[in-house]
């Protein structure tokens, strides 16, 4: 499998074509899965917003006091309302705000970036990211596309590269059934592909100013294995935010 950056990609702005800008840089190939960080599909789709945008309601008020009083730091409550605009629901509000978004991803503070974006205050994330990355796929040569993100995750320092959106692929190849080396039936293995080829590509485009927001990965085979369109967590599965629901920080 080889993984590369597509070169020379202009700054992206509100009602640019990503796919015609990959399209011209790139020859692409019918099994390539494209990659696109979700900041530039923001940029593209008018999703840049300002901090009036937001004012702030006594929900919004209340939840950037309670991270003042957790963090020390002052917080704009116009910025948690953005938050809780973006959210269905607020797992934790402090020391910082865990939220799922409304298409299922579960992070901080909605995924609502405050940088890359100098003539604005915030941007935030695609509507409907799969829809995104199907808009993508469908003036783009290649037949899978994977929109991504980077987040951190629970018991795990630092941040990587996740999926929040896909087209042309299901999310998880489904080992179950099959026998692993020793000939025992694999009974839990389900593989998140679409996140581990965010991974992977969040490892080729990097961060900050050197950073690329296009990476195709080229050669990858899905095998003959079974598959399915489940990424994010159900809630009744999901002991974490199970938990988190009854948690209380003491600051």
């Amino acid at each position: 499998m080889e993984l590369f950056a597509v070169p020379d990609l202009p700054e992206i702005t509100a009602g640019d074509d990503i796919a015609a800008l990959v399209s011209d840089r790139v020859d692409l190939r019918d099994d390539d899965v494209v990659c696109v960080a979700s900041t530039v599909v923001s940029k593209a789709e008018g999703r840049a917003a300002d901090l009036d945008d937001f004012p702030a309601g006594p929900r919004a008020r209340e939840v950037a006091a309670n991270l003042e009083a957790a963090t020390g730091d002052e917080k704009d409550p116009r910025f948690a309302q953005a938050v809780l605009e973006e959210s269905t629901e607020l797992l934790m509000e402090s020391p910082f705000l865990l939220t799922e978004t409304r298409f299922g991803h579960v992070g901080v503070n909605a995924g609502i970036d405050r940088s890359n974006v100098p003539e604005h205050d915030l941007l935030l994330l695609p509507t409907r990211p799969s829809e995104s990355a199907a808009r993508i796929r469908d003036g783009v040569a290649a037949d899978r596309v994977v929109v991504t993100d980077t987040c951190g995750r629970p018991f795990r320092h630092g941040q990587r590269g996740v999926a929040i959106g896909w087209a042309g692929m299901q999310a998880s190849r489904d080992w179950r059934g099959e026998p692993d080396r020793d000939g025992r039936e694999l009974g839990v293995t389900v593989e998140n592909v679409v996140d581990e080829l965010a991974a992977a590509a969040n490892l080729v485009s990097g961060e900050g100013d050197d950073g690329t927001p296009v990476v195709v990965v080229r050669d990858f085979e899905w095998g003959d294995h079974g598959g399915s369109d489940r990424h994010f967590r159900d809630v009744d599965g999901d002991f974490v935010r199970q938990a988190l629901r009854g948690w209380e920080f003491d600051a």
